[in-house]
């Protein structure tokens, strides 16, 4: 089992910024990759960003460039910094891990944290 708590949400005006940060714990050595998802009122749940256990980053297309993720390995921490906000930024965030153990895919998530962005 992975256990992950997000933290940093809140109210920004457009234009500012936010850190999100992500605390994994329990079987954290088999996770492959963490990533930040998204949804707002009325929309599916989309993906922001991940990043593997190699580094590696993807990004959905309308935060490239100003959104970066990021991750701590010595703290299990993975970070989503969030720079030039829009409104249109505005939802609950999730963070989420998934997990290969054989050949099975397990898929872990937080509990959510929102992120308004309104003047």
């Amino acid at each position: 089992q992975v256990q992950l708590v997000e933290s940093g949400g809140g109210l920004v005006q457009p234009g500012g910024s936010l850190r999100l940060s992500c605390a994994a714990s329990g079987s954290i050595f088999s996770i492959n990759a963490m990533g930040w998802y998204r949804q707002a009122p009325g929309k599916q749940r989309e993906l922001v960003a991940a990043i593997t256990s190699g580094g590696s980053t993807n990004y959905a297309d309308s935060v490239k460039g100003r959104f970066t993720i990021s991750r701590d390995n010595a703290k299990n921490t993975v970070y989503l910094q969030m720079n030039s906000l829009k409104p249109e930024d505005t939802a609950v965030y999730y963070c989420n891990a998934v997990r290969v153990v054989a050949v099975t895919e397990y898929d872990y998530w937080g509990q959510g944290t929102q992120v308004t962005v309104s003047s």
